[in-house]
C-alpha cells in the first residue's frame, strides 16, 4: 500500500523537475522585441567571434567551465563563449584574451553563483580585482 502511495508522488516530482527545465529552455527560444531569441543571439556571437579564439583562450575557457557539472558543461560553455565573443566584438579586439574571458565569465554567471565563482577564481589564482565592480553591481 505504501508503494502505491509513494510511487505516484515520485513520478509527479520527477515530471515537475523535468517540466521546469523544459520551460526554462522554452523561454530562451521565444523571440524578443528585436525578433531574435536569446539562443539566436548566443549562436550569432559564437559564430562571429569563432575566428578570434586562440588555443590559449580556448584552454582558459575550458578551465573556467571545469567546476560546472558534466551534463550542463556544454550548455554553460556555449553561453559563456557567446558572452565572451560579444565583449570581444564590441571592443573590436583582434583576438579573445584572458581579460575578455574573465569579464565574460563573470557577466555570464548568474548572481546566485557569484560566491562559488569567486571561490573558484581565488583557488585558481586568477586575478579578478579589475572586474569586482561587475560582481558588486
Amino acid at each position: 500500500m505504501w508503494f502505491i502511495t509513494f510511487w505516484p508522488l515520485v513520478l509527479i516530482g520527477l515530471m515537475a523537475i523535468g517540466g521546469y527545465f523544459m520551460f526554462r529552455k522554452f523561454l530562451k527560444v521565444l523571440p524578443k522585441a528585436d525578433g531574435k531569441s536569446k539562443l539566436d543571439w548566443q549562436n550569432y556571437y559564437v559564430e562571429k567571434s569563432r575566428h578570434m579564439w586562440t588555443d590559449d583562450s580556448k584552454a582558459f575557457l575550458n578551465k573556467l567551465v571545469a567546476p560546472v557539472p558534466g551534463p550542463f558543461r556544454d550548455i554553460a560553455k556555449h553561453s559563456i563563449a557567446a558572452k565572451i565573443g560579444q565583449i570581444a566584438l564590441e571592443e573590436e579586439a583582434a583576438e579573445v584574451t584572458r581579460e575578455h574571458c574573465i569579464k565574460g565569465y563573470i557577466i555570464a554567471t548568474p548572481k546566485r553563483d557569484y560566491r562559488s565563482l569567486m571561490n573558484f577564481l581565488e583557488r585558481e589564482k586568477i586575478d579578478y580585482t579589475p572586474y569586482k565592480h561587475l560582481i558588486n553591481s
